[in-house]
């Protein structure tokens, strides 16, 4: 029995953690910086989420900032009318999987069907091709690479732990400000239900990202969508 689980844990390391170990170390195949000038791209997970999203369009309006949204498909089903005020207000649309799951547990096939079953929901909602992924958790496995070989993978080159309260409550805007680099991917959660996450935690992000916005605007920051600031750069 030893051998057998000592088997399935090598296996595991193969098929899921050293993939993700090398793609995010040596940054194979992977976005994590934009190239519009002294711009920013303000990235969200999760979501649409029917309480927090749209007060989240409303701040980004306010400052007249872009932003993408990396969509769970079933949730997506659920509230179409929350995309279609996403690409109507000019930000980018991308895919999070069907369902929140780790590509750590997805077979080949199984990853094939997120991918595929979240571009239908997002395509027939806003009648628009979609270009962009972001792997749940940043989670790779041995076929992701090639499974997603006709979307831009994105990741992040700043993460905040946005979904727990204690961690931003009182902290947000200065986290946000100390890492206000041109370039920059920043990843935040526009919902709480992920396995993990404080339900509320997007009350925090919201009120520290209308703050956030306010200062960078004052030194001349832009905050532009995926298909704004990406032009072929992988870093």
């Amino acid at each position: 029995m030893i051998y057998y689980f000592t088997a399935v844990i090598i296996l595991f390391i193969i098929y899921a953690v050293l993939p993700t170990l090398l793609i995010r170390s040596l940054n194979w195949g992977i976005v994590k910086e934009i190239t519009e000038p002294h711009s920013i791209a303000l990235t969200f997970d999760d979501g649409p989420d029917p309480q927090y999203t749209a007060r989240l369009l409303d701040v980004l309006k306010k400052h007249e900032a872009k932003a993408a949204f990396f969509i769970v498909g079933e949730k997506a089903a659920k509230h179409p009318l929350l995309l279609k005020r996403m690409q109507a207000e000019g930000h980018t649309i991308g895919i999070h999987h069907y369902r929140h799951i780790s590509s750590w547990i997805l077979s080949p096939g199984s990853l094939k069907k997120q991918l595929e079953q979240t571009k239908q929901v997002i395509e027939e909602t806003i009648n628009e091709e979609v270009y962009f992924y972001r792997p749940p958790w940043g989670h790779f496995n041995l076929f992701t690479l090639w499974m997603a070989r006709k979307y831009k993978i994105i990741m992040w080159s700043g993460i905040f732990k946005d979904w727990k309260i204690k961690q931003i409550r009182d902290t947000l805007t200065e986290s946000l400000a100390k890492e206000t680099v041109p370039g920059r991917i920043f990843l935040l959660h526009d919902s709480g239900e992920t396995l993990g996450a404080d339900s509320s935690a997007p009350e925090y992000m919201i009120g520290h990202l209308d703050q956030y916005l306010q200062q960078a605007a004052l030194k001349g920051i832009h905050f532009v969508s995926l298909k704004d600031g990406y032009q072929g750069h992988r870093t």
